[in-house]
């Protein structure tokens, strides 16, 4: 493959990648007409178009659809291999992009970060906290930490945290008002603190396990959000029964003033994995975020 091809096909994915030529412009900082040039003597090569444009966006043809499937992998590979090479005798520098849910910054990122920050001075990160879910690959992140081992196509997951319980807490405000549920059945005389995932624009029932089996509750509700800091507030407030993970829970500096209830009932969640690419360990920048948190976080 000569130069002016492998450019071409760089080029060519960043608009794929980026829904544009502008943004693929930004991205790779060169001027839009030389994207589009690039673009051009592409598809000229390829002989079939590769976008259908539009005023506002450039969608794949199934030509282009077809050519970013097969030169995924080689591009990213070719651009490993150099990097190893070249950053071999070097300390870990460029940048980082991570996704996470807000639990996993609260629990897991916010911790370490400063201490990953002075150690590696020359590696920049960029985190972006989101609940719902994210493929790593065409995203374009570099990792994600989330709940479970479910793995998308040319993805490895490392665990970080071992299967913990989502507990349901009351404050003793709580208590002195509507009294404490002995049983699940007890739940409808009582007030649910509600979560809502705003990326599905759903309500997270209650769900509670006994004799192994999921077990979902409906209850009334006063104070919803999507927030782990909000929920611990309305549990503060006396607001309802909140939902918690039990290691959230402890970081709080009042925790003794978490009640739980119903504790015989509580669901159990998955661990907590580290995602990355196949070869991004091939990466140093990546390498080193990676071996960090596997050797503070690793069970």
């Amino acid at each position: 493959m000569n130069n002016a091809l492998y450019n071409q096909i760089r080029i060519f994915q960043a608009i794929a990648q980026e829904g544009g030529i502008t943004a693929a412009s930004r991205k790779l900082e060169i001027t839009p007409p030389s994207v589009s040039k690039a673009l051009k003597l592409l598809e000229q090569q390829v002989g079939l178009p590769l976008f259908l444009r539009s005023t506002r966006r450039v969608e794949l043809t199934d030509a282009g659809r077809a050519l970013l499937e097969r030169t995924t992998d080689a591009v990213q590979s070719l651009q490993w291999a150099v990097e190893s090479v070249r950053s071999s005798n070097m300390a870990p520098a460029g940048l980082v992009r991570v996704t996470m849910s807000r639990f996993a910054y609260q629990l897991i990122f916010r911790p370490l970060m400063a201490e990953f920050c002075r150690q590696h001075p020359q590696v920049q990160l960029e985190l972006s906290i989101y609940d719902g879910t994210i493929h790593i690959l065409d995203e374009g992140f570099d990792l994600g930490i989330r709940f479970g081992n479910t793995l998308e196509d040319g993805v490895v997951a490392r665990r970080l945290l071992a299967p913990f319980r989502e507990g349901l807490y009351v404050s003793q405000a709580y208590v002195d008002r509507h009294g404490v549920p002995q049983r699940p059945r007890d739940l409808h005389r009582h007030v649910l603190i509600g979560y809502r995932f705003i990326t599905a624009n759903r309500v997270l029932p209650l769900i509670l396990q006994e004799d192994g089996q999921d077990l979902t509750v409906e209850m009334p509700f006063q104070l919803m959000s999507n927030d782990i800091e909000v929920m611990a507030d309305g549990i503060r407030d006396g607001l309802g029964i909140g939902r918690i993970f039990e290691p959230i829970r402890a970081l709080q500096p009042d925790r003794d003033s978490f009640l739980p209830v119903l504790e015989r009932w509580w669901k159990t969640y998955p661990g907590v994995y580290l995602y990355h690419l196949q070869h991004a360990q091939k990466q140093r920048r990546v390498q080193a975020l990676i071996d960090f948190l596997v050797a503070r976080l690793t069970v």
